[in-house]
């Protein structure tokens, strides 16, 4: 009985010392795999070169991921650059939370520091690395009457304000009593189109007039009322209803 339990015993530490073996092999062959693999993704930023856990394309670092040098950036890439919306932390403290471009701070963001002991968060508009400014405000509605649907669109920098009029889809330039009340800026006029050059903003605009409904069954008092407060030049698309 001894003999053959010192067998057993034998014969099950020796399975047991087999798997070990196997185990710690598959791991020996996994885990280099995936460190070369992370080390073919690279990061173009060299302050946050040193290693990259995320998502590649063609070698660089894109999509979601995290890499970490002297700095630490949590966010999305773009090849190899951040791009889209992600957290920079500098190694003295300092960390930028928002849009970036290219690997510049682009869009709208914060960025957060201390000053003599006490903490400063500066949100606003970035620009190429540059804090350009306070996020603007948006378009404010005063007042509207038979406005079935608006939109107000940037189109770059400038001091205009276009509006155009539509009924069902289609230019409406069947307006009657039509009047403007403007704030600043020289009028000029096309059929259903009223524009504005030359404004200061912010810009206050008040337009009524007369239209037909949908159905074409009789005219209705139209009334919109809108401020603009950033600069540029702006389209104001208005459909009846």
């Amino acid at each position: 009985m001894r003999e053959s339990d010192n067998l057993s015993s034998k014969l099950l530490n020796m399975l047991i010392a087999t798997k070990n073996q196997l185990f710690i092999l598959f791991l020996a062959l996994l885990f280099p795999l995936g460190i070369a693999g992370q080390e073919k993704c690279k990061v173009l930023v060299p302050e946050i070169a040193g290693q990259y856990m995320g998502k590649c394309k063609k070698g660089l670092a894109h999509g979601k991921g995290t890499a970490i040098g002297t700095d630490r950036y949590v966010g999305s890439f773009k090849k190899g650059y951040p791009n889209g919306q992600g957290t920079y932390t500098w190694s003295t403290g300092e960390v930028y939370d928002g849009e970036w471009l290219e690997g510049e701070r682009h869009g709208i963001g914060t960025y957060s520091y201390t000053q003599d002991g006490e903490p400063v968060g500066m949100t606003g508009v970035w620009k190429e690395d540059k804090y350009i400014g306070p996020v603007p405000e948006k378009p404010k509605v005063l007042a509207s009457t038979s406005i079935e649907k608006y939109t107000f669109t940037r189109q770059g920098d400038g001091n205009q304000v276009v509006i155009n009029f539509y009924l069902s889809g289609n230019n409406n330039s069947d307006l009657e009593n039509f009047s403007a009340a403007v704030t600043s800026g020289s009028v000029f006029e096309s059929p259903g189109r009223v524009g504005f050059e030359s404004v200061s903003f912010p810009f206050t605009c008040k337009v009524s007039y007369s239209s037909w409904n949908k159905t074409g069954t009789n005219r209705v008092y139209t009334r919109f009322e809108f401020q603009i407060t950033q600069p540029g030049n702006w389209v104001v698309n208005l459909n009846n209803n």
